[in-house]
């Protein structure tokens, strides 16, 4: 059994802190008012401000656009952004980026070492695939000490189907030598009722991250509401536009707390595919996009999963082999 944890999350440990720390009120023209209306509708520091849109800062400010503009400049030049650095200073920040690992050697391998901070992480398959229990694990092993391949952080879940099972948490967490009344404790479990509700958690998220050391954020399933609210063609663009609006907010929290975010996705089937598996993710380019990493997950024999690395900026397609056992995710 690995040795617990010295320092338990939110206990010992302070939790990350945004990356600027340059208060709203700091610029020009910015009261305790337009700063509280930023902070509610998510812009909680100079960098989140500074990259959004001069529409989106107008509205949740009730300000005008010239004048959301104006704000958006002056956070722009406080937080120095718009440089430029070389691909060296890069790659030596990016080797200090945090890894959870899901249990099964094979498919940390084949997503480079584990789940990735500062990503997104997409499993997509059709149901009994282990989507759900590969998320379930994650939200054990980002508990861990980084020498056992976590990151002694806490986690937020938003359930959108219904399927999150502390129960599957307690036997995880005595798999991976963790108390389990301490492991369900550093669980933020969030049940969201329709898409908006879905969208309007993740700032929640940011929120608690604030005063939690939040690592990880699950969202089991990304598209489950998006798909039966918005039926039709005619829905189409609206659902499209909302999603990937929905993706960048979840990118930003991942760049600001340097956290994991691992989403499930749902399949539907092509019926014009008369050879080879029919099923593919839906969001079609939006999700393609955004998301970081892709995995699609299929069943093999029992208790086998068969785990396969669509898309990566820069790892080669592959597949893994690892099986769902009573104590989790296993080699």
């Amino acid at each position: 059994m690995p040795p617990k944890p010295t320092a338990r999350p939110g206990q010992t440990e302070s939790p990350p802190e945004p990356k600027h720390e340059i208060a709203l009120e700091d610029l020009p023209g910015i009261g305790t008012a337009t700063a509280d209306k930023l902070r509610e509708a998510g812009y909680t520091d100079l960098m989140e401000l500074a990259v959004a849109s001069p529409g989106d800062v107008a509205e949740a400010a009730e300000i005008g656009t010239a004048s959301a503009q104006k704000l958006i400049g002056e956070a722009r030049r406080k937080a120095d952004v718009g440089g430029f650095e070389s691909g060296t200073a890069l790659l030596e920040r990016r080797k200090k980026l945090g890894r959870i690992t899901t249990n099964a050697k094979a498919l940390d391998e084949l997503l480079g070492g584990g789940v990735e901070t500062q990503a997104i992480t997409e499993f997509s398959g059709e149901f009994g695939t282990g989507k759900t229990q590969i998320a379930h694990q994650i939200a054990v092993d980002v508990q861990l000490p980084p020498a056992q391949g976590g990151l002694e952080g806490e986690v937020v879940y938003i359930d959108t189907e219904s399927t999150f099972r502390p129960e599957r948490i307690v036997d995880m967490a005595k798999g991976a030598g963790i108390d389990p009344t301490e492991a369900l404790s550093h669980i933020h479990v969030a049940r969201a009722f329709n898409s908006n509700h879905q969208m309007l958690l993740v700032q929640k998220a940011q929120e608690l991250a604030r005063e939690k050391p939040i690592r990880l954020l699950v969202v089991d399933s990304l598209t489950a509401h998006f798909r039966a609210e918005y039926l039709g063609r005619a829905e189409l663009a609206p659902r499209q536009q909302l999603l990937n609006k929905h993706l960048h907010e979840l990118l930003r929290f991942s760049d600001t707390y340097n956290a994991s975010i691992v989403v499930t996705n749902q399949v539907s089937a092509r019926p014009d595919i008369l050879f080879g598996d029919p099923t593919r993710p839906i969001g079609g380019n939006i999700v393609a996009h955004a998301a970081t990493y892709r995995v699609y997950l299929r069943k093999s024999k029992p208790p086998r999963r068969i785990a396969r690395l669509i898309d990566s900026p820069n790892l080669p397609e592959g597949e893994a082999v690892f099986s769902l056992t009573t104590e989790g995710i296993r080699e």
